[in-house]
């Protein structure tokens, strides 16, 4: 087991420095157009496919880092290029984290690598989880996966929502009810292959922020896939709905689902991401105030502005290190006892959303305008917020782990 550390080793810090540059130098400038374009940008990660950012082999070094904090450097120094670039540029991952939580080795071998694609075929993958009617309330999903054992196939029918990638990916991983009466422990993950007949697009969703990457809703119509894309088999699945089937009974301990598994995973993630659009800001508003003069001085000068910053950059600081431990802990099997996970995610979206506000609030009516980039980082942070979890779950989270009370 690594030793928790705050300090980044030389090779981290080569990995890191070369990210910044890739973000300072590749997804900066495009940042503006693709925003406005609300497009996915596929030059972007094409280039990022060339170098080597955008390939199972780099993010699967970052993810096995024994430290647990290659995964959140990756992702502060994309954000901090922006937003929406990066999102589509690593959204990818939930679908793979998707498969790693759940899936057997040889689906990991077989499936993860079709997610990618290569630098001359670039390909992206698509999580598919929420509902319209099931968001934060997972067991009101209602998409539903029936199995037909005369042909070995799975057949999956409902409307999947807010999919990242959803309808222009190449393999989507679909959450489902196996079980109605088992609620949210009766859900499984399935592979959809390329191409697969009933897969459809639904809504492309215009947004607020994170413009230029894809949100859609995937409509599932008959959609039928083999047996073996079942994350995990199903003789596990079988074993493990009947567990739960026997703590529904006794009314015994809690059993995690699959689209909960992934998302426990990724919060650390999440809030890397918020760290990195909340730095950005921070350090455009810092330049501002510096070289920005009113009345013969600095805005800088003001306390009103300095004590600003000085908060900003201490709850940017905070919020890193409440993800770097979680992520430590999540690599090194360390039990999140007191929801450590949720308060990073918690913690650096509700940080990111105050730090960009805060940071238009400097530029004054510069920073209301799209001539700076606060205000895209602004819209952008709303969604760390709401995704993934939204502040309120985080909050019933770690409120229930604490107290050990089913808290509504």
């Amino acid at each position: 087991m690594a030793e928790f550390t705050m300090e980044l080793n030389d090779e981290q810090k080569e990995v890191r420095d070369w990210l910044h540059g890739f973000a300072a130098d590749v997804i900066r400038p495009a940042a503006a157009e693709w925003d406005e374009r609300e497009e996915t940008p596929w030059p972007v990660i094409q280039e990022a496919a060339k170098v080597g950012i955008y390939s199972l082999d780099f993010y699967a070094q970052q993810y096995f880092d024994p430290t647990g904090l290659g995964i959140p450097m990756v992702m502060e120094e994309l954000f901090w290029g922006d937003a929406g670039i990066a999102l589509s540029i690593v959204g990818t991952g939930l679908a793979a984290v998707g498969v790693l939580a759940n899936g057997t080795e040889e689906q990991i071998g077989t499936w993860i690598p079709q997610m990618y694609g290569d630098a001359s075929d670039v390909k992206v993958a698509a999580f598919c989880s929420s509902e319209p009617d099931a968001g934060s309330d997972v067991a009101s999903m209602r998409t539903r996966a029936v199995y037909d054992e005369a042909k070995d196939e799975w057949v999956l029918n409902g409307t999947k929502t807010w999919a990242t990638n959803g309808g222009i990916a190449n393999v989507h991983v679909v959450v489902a009810v196996v079980d109605p009466e088992l609620g949210s422990k009766g859900h499984a993950s399935f592979i959809v292959p390329p191409n697969t007949p009933g897969l459809s697009q639904g809504q492309k969703f215009k947004k607020h922020g994170i413009r230029a990457s894809h949100t859609a809703e995937v409509v599932l119509d008959d959609v039928r896939v083999p047996g073996s894309c079942l994350l995990g088999g199903k003789e596990k699945l079988d074993q493990r709905l009947a567990r739960a089937r026997e703590k529904a009974e006794k009314g015994g301990e809690r059993v995690k689902n699959a689209a909960m598994a992934t998302f426990e995973a990724s919060r650390p993630a999440v809030g890397a991401m918020a760290v990195g659009t909340a730095r950005a800001a921070y350090e455009v508003a810092l330049d501002y105030a510096v070289t920005r003069e009113q009345f013969g001085r600095p805005i800088i000068d003001n306390q009103g502005v300095a004590f600003q910053l000085a908060d900003m950059r201490t709850s940017i600081d905070a919020a890193r290190l409440l993800v770097w431990r979680a992520s430590w802990m999540a690599v090194n099997g360390k039990p999140f006892t007191a929801a450590e996970g949720s308060m990073s995610k918690l913690f650096a979206s509700e940080t990111a959303k105050k730090v960009t506000a805060q940071a238009v609030q400097i530029l004054g009516g510069n920073g209301y305008t799209r001539e700076y980039p606060v205000e895209r980082m602004h819209r952008d942070s709303a969604i760390y917020t709401i995704f993934e979890g939204t502040s309120e779950i985080q909050r019933l989270v770690i409120a229930r782990t604490l107290s050990g009370m089913p808290i509504r």
